[in-house]
């Protein structure tokens, strides 16, 4: 049985100790541009992770050279139009996802694979940390048999690596409908580097992952 949380891992709890408002209005997917606006002529695609609160993965493959955009939101469940609250209450299905638009051109999907697979624990049953819940579950959603085959085959090195305490827990699963997060969630490392979780938990792994905090 998990302890009680202190006031102090209270403030580590991720989304919960959000600074946004109490009932934002949901809204759909949008463009947020990261590594410059895209070419109209590039051809983009999507890959969508879920490895905790999204905070952190935002954080992360945003910095990724070939991302042109990043959206924090949800997906895998089965209630339209979640609010973050519904979510929350682990009674929706959803993960916290973020979802990215990139220039294969640029960073293959493999790549952005091994970026997941470095940014959080895949060990961990539906928890990040002080993060628990089936919201914060280690998910890929593929959006083509093609990203399937090679999530997969990347499952499969990932655990033969032997790099991890304990047997991976990861699921792959085919996309499905992605609900962007309320505003408040989007970019939210940038607006709120002096709040408590930014702080003590995104700073410190960006910079032992070599990153810009």
């Amino acid at each position: 049985m998990l302890k009680p949380l202190t006031p102090f891992l209270l403030l580590l709890a991720a989304c919960s100790a959000s600074n946004g408002p109490e009932n934002p209005t949901p809204t759909k997917m949008s463009d947020r541009a990261t590594n410059g606006p895209a070419d109209p002529a590039q051809e983009l695609e999507l890959a969508t992770f879920g490895a905790g609160c999204f905070w952190c993965v935002e954080a992360v493959l945003e910095q990724v050279e070939g991302v042109k955009s990043v959206t924090s939101g949800y997906m895998g469940g089965h209630v339209d139009d979640p609010t973050y609250k519904q979510v929350c209450g682990g009674d929706t299905g959803h993960a916290e996802v973020t979802q990215v638009e990139f220039d294969p051109s640029v960073v293959s999907y493999e790549h952005l694979l091994a970026w997941f697979w470095k940014l959080h624990d895949p060990t961990t049953l539906n928890r990040q940390g002080n993060d628990v819940g089936t919201q914060y579950r280690s998910v890929i959603f593929f959006h083509s048999p093609e990203q399937e085959r090679i999530a997969r085959a990347s499952l499969v090195a990932e655990e033969a690596s032997l790099k991890h305490p304990g047997p991976i827990v990861t699921e792959v699963s085919p996309a499905s409908t992605f609900y962007s997060a309320e505003d408040y969630h989007q970019d939210y490392y940038r607006g709120n580097k002096a709040q408590g979780y930014c702080r003590f938990v995104i700073a410190p792994k960006l910079e032992k992952l070599g990153l810009d905090h």
